[in-house]
């Protein structure tokens, strides 16, 4: 085979174009979606909400206070600190993107945003509040009183609460990902390297979990389906049950909903665990425990570059 053949035969491969620059590629994953159009009053006052540390019990902690916008919509911890000073006892995830996922929390326990932030703000080991002490608090300060009175015919209730926080949390779509870039058919944002890294994604099988627009989030796996993940690591827990702990279901034990890769790079620490502390650690696991495969240290640095590439934008700046 000639070498200029050889090369003819990389082009797709690459996603190199010679003609075609500006078309987007038909390719499994797709870009982010824009943000849907939503109500600017709601919004707004979703964000002041969102910064809003009277939601928990003792005025300590806001949901800010655990997704941090600057820090990829995650916590640099492996387990963010609740109200009562004390660690909770699950990885914190990303904000960012969190409409797209067809289930909220790692077991999946929430079908939307709403119920999420239900279920957060009267946990026990986050914010540690009730809806009562909420909506009295709320209605007490005259400029949430005016905000939602102005947002919402009826003012301040739990239901729009929930819903202000959620309107806000579906403006967090972090577009403009390099790699997004790329798919719309700027062909040239990547290296090649970073370019063979997004074929061995594709290769090796990892795009089979990691799927969808949200490169994750659209479905449930076993944590460990090539080996005993929670053995190898030691000192069971209970949030280690996943999905079991919703359903009973014993074909549900150990079982998470797989967790969106879009600004990977920029959310250590990893898993329902925060067990592992870099980007490399994670994918060392995933060969391991999900493929059951040992990829070479080439195929795991293009991986890593690809997954770098995944790293959006908020407000015009890269995460």
């Amino acid at each position: 085979m000639s070498p200029f053949f050889y090369c003819l035969l990389l082009v797709p491969l690459l996603g190199l174009s010679a003609g075609a620059v500006g078309e987007p590629l038909n390719e499994p994953l797709k870009p982010l979606p824009a943000a849907p159009e939503q109500n600017p009053q709601r919004v707004e006052l979703g964000r002041q909400l969102f910064n809003e540390s009277r939601l928990s019990v003792n005025n300590s902690l806001s949901c800010a206070s655990c997704h941090h916008l600057e820090n990829g919509g995650a916590d640099d911890k492996a387990f963010s600190i609740g109200f009562n000073g004390q660690p909770v006892t699950i990885n914190t995830p990303s904000v960012f993107n969190a409409s797209l996922n067809f289930r909220q929390f790692w077991n999946g326990r929430a079908d939307t945003l709403e119920t999420q932030v239900h279920t957060v703000v009267q946990s026990p080991g986050e914010m540690g509040s009730n809806w009562e002490h909420v909506v009295q608090t709320l209605s007490a300060d005259p400029a949430y009183h005016r905000a939602f009175v102005n947002a919402y015919p009826d003012g301040v209730t739990q239901l729009n609460v929930q819903n202000a926080l959620a309107t806000y949390e579906r403006t967090l779509l972090s577009a403009n990902s390099r790699f997004d870039q790329y798919l719309k058919g700027n062909t040239d944002i990547l290296t090649t390297e970073e370019k063979y890294g997004y074929q061995r994604f594709k290769d090796y099988g990892c795009i089979t979990c990691h799927q969808g627009v949200n490169i994750g989030g659209n479905m449930f796996q076993k944590f460990g389906v090539m080996g005993d993940y929670f053995k190898a690591r030691g000192n069971p827990t209970e949030t280690d049950l996943g999905r079991y702990l919703v359903t009973k279901d014993e074909e549900d034990r150990n079982v998470f909903k797989v967790p969106s890769l879009r600004n990977v790079a920029v959310t250590a620490p990893y898993f329902h665990d925060g067990s592992a502390k870099t980007l490399e650690d994670a994918v060392d696991v995933m060969f391991t425990f999900q493929l059951g495969r040992i990829p070479s240290a080439d195929d795991k640095g293009l991986i890593i570059q690809f997954l770098k590439t995944l790293t959006g934008e908020w407000e015009g700046k890269p995460l």
